[in-house]
């Protein structure tokens, strides 16, 4: 479950992570009634939406009077904001954070996120901060500190004098915000924090100008607040509904939808259609034992976005048999009208049979027998259907 920036602060200012005064607004003129309670002359209206890249997609904006608090919420509410994460449609902006504004010396970054392969935290931290982080990363990665940390040890003063030296910051400045930062991420079940920009002011303290955090959903049931926020941290509809019937379900950008069983094999389908050049409209991984009306449901899924050109159904039978695969994806196509190309590889049991009933059904379905055949009819079919 992704938070909000005002819900991801609501939770580190509870652990004394140092933040800036602010409340989140849904109409410009409440933007101005929370400017007010703040006072001052400077404030920073933020959207809130849950992806990164706000400050370069003009998701940020600076207000020196009221006026321009008011101007800059109508700038960002009820619109769609297009970042480097939000893909082409952007993600509408609901509501926005209004918070004081902050004389900054320096901006830096430091997240805490888990290493699944080492089986430990991974605290990572930069001097480079702010909107230019992932480019530091790609053109200087040795400008970015990695540190793994053990669960059962926690933050240790030789990670501190580390860190210290990467972001040359004294330790009895440090130390405190990042065992804070660190408590949160363990008793909320964080899948990450990440502090960007982590501002070093002219005071020498430091305040967490931004906040992103995830909760793992696997946690929900001892995180009784995650009821109350999914409220306000509502699912798009058509992951709602994959959720709703037990499907591994993530919309993508691209023209060519999936419909997988086991996670292995569909991240191993989005690779082959990226590596013929095509475009993945989804990640959808049905299960090991899906029955007919989950898969009906996720054909329904798949081809209810309208820049879907062909549809790719990868299946290998094993407890979950081809043939009700098949009889499936033909009553919700015969449902639903559904004209465009079918590419279909059914392997495993009960594969002969599915094949006959996709043969017999009077769709535009192309049966395939490997992986590089389909990648082929795939493009092919794209190309028919601009």
């Amino acid at each position: 479950m992704n938070l909000h920036e005002y819900q991801a602060k609501q939770i580190l200012a509870d652990f004394g992570v140092p933040i800036l005064f602010g409340k989140v607004a849904y109409t410009p003129d409440q933007a101005v009634e929370v400017a007010q309670t703040l006072g001052g002359d400077l404030w920073v209206v933020k959207a809130q939406i849950h992806a990164g890249g706000r400050g370069k997609a003009g998701g940020v904006l600076l207000a020196h009077s009221l006026a321009e608090v008011k101007d800059s919420a109508h700038t960002l509410l009820n619109r769609s904001l297009v970042t480097a994460q939000t893909g082409p449609q952007g993600e509408l902006v609901e509501c926005v954070y209004v918070e004081q504004g902050c004389a900054i010396e320096r901006e830096l970054y430091v997240s805490l996120s888990l290493n699944r392969r080492a089986g430990q935290l991974c605290l990572v931290a930069s001097a480079s901060g702010g909107v230019a982080i992932e480019e530091v990363a790609h053109k200087n990665p040795e400008a970015i500190d990695q540190i793994l940390i053990d669960p059962f040890l926690g933050i240790q003063p030789y990670h501190l004098q580390r860190l210290g030296k990467s972001l040359s910051l004294p330790t009895d400045i440090l130390e405190p915000f990042l065992k804070s930062l660190y408590q949160a991420y363990i008793q909320f079940d964080a899948s990450l924090i990440e502090i960007n920009p982590l501002a070093a002011t002219k005071q020498g303290k430091l305040v967490a100008l931004d906040a992103k955090m995830a909760i793992d959903d696997n946690a929900a049931y001892r995180q009784p607040f995650i009821k109350e926020w999914e409220r306000t941290n509502p699912l798009p509809a058509e992951e709602q509904k994959a959720q709703d019937y037990g499907l591994s379900y993530v919309k993508l950008y691209g023209d060519i939808a999936c419909m997988v069983n086991g996670a292995g094999l569909a991240m191993a389908t989005l690779d082959l259609i990226q590596g013929h050049g095509g475009k993945p409209a989804n990640f959808l991984d049905i299960g090991g034992s899906a029955d007919q009306e989950r898969v009906e449901v996720a054909f329904q899924l798949i081809t209810a976005d309208p820049k879907v050109k062909v549809v790719f159904i990868n299946i290998f039978g094993g407890i979950i048999q081809c043939d009700m695969i098949a009889n499936s994806i033909v009553a919700a196509a015969q449902q639903k009208a559904f004209d465009r190309p079918i590419v279909v590889r059914l392997e495993g049991a009960h594969s002969v049979e599915a094949r006959q009933i996709l043969a017999t059904s009077g769709l535009a379905i192309v049966p395939v027998s490997n992986l590089e055949e389909a990648a082929q009819e795939i493009m092919r079919a794209t190309k028919e259907h601009p």
